[in-house]
């Protein structure tokens, strides 16, 4: 249908400006566009690849075809295992935000089982920070004050049980 241009590689540093521009403006399908086209270019870009991973993320709040899957498949592709670990926890604890906007039957379950989970890999990331940066404790406790403020509870193990037949 269409045949794709091309980015060089002298557009790459402003593009990368570009994702972070049209994520401020709310648009982030335009930051994932930008974000594949200097992918395309240059594949292991580590900035493209954040930034596509949180555009991705920014679409759970509308629901508007973004899936957490879509952000965790990104994931492995980050060369440094600190921001595996962080950027794991964002798009979980993203994912949860999402689901409480939501507002369906078991959500607060839901919700508290995703916000655990990015706890979870916060605590695995802060393990590695470099010093002076607390960025995955901060949101740990931005997690845990979800929970604590929306009452979250984990699923009674009734619903987790299997009936025996």
């Amino acid at each position: 249908m269409f045949e794709l241009k091309t980015l060089s590689q002298d557009a790459i540093p402003h593009a990368l400006e570009r994702i972070e521009r049209y994520r401020l403006l709310n648009e982030p399908r335009v930051a994932v566009s930008i974000c594949q086209d200097i992918l395309d270019v240059d594949p292991e870009n580590q900035d493209a690849l954040v930034g596509m991973i949180l555009a991705i993320t920014d679409q759970f709040r509308d629901n508007t075809g973004a899936r957490l899957n879509q952000g965790l498949e990104l994931i492995p592709r980050l060369s440094d295992e600190y921001d595996r670990d962080y950027y794991t926890g964002i798009c979980y604890e993203r994912e949860a935000k999402a689901r409480l906007n939501r507002r369906y039957p078991g959500v607060e379950h839901d919700a508290y089982d995703l916000l655990h989970d990015a706890m979870t890999w916060f605590e695995k990331a802060d393990d590695l920070r470099s010093a002076g940066n607390e960025d995955a404790r901060l949101r740990w406790n931005s997690c845990a004050r979800v929970i604590m403020e929306q009452n979250l509870t984990p699923r009674p193990r009734t619903e987790l049980e299997q009936p025996l037949e």
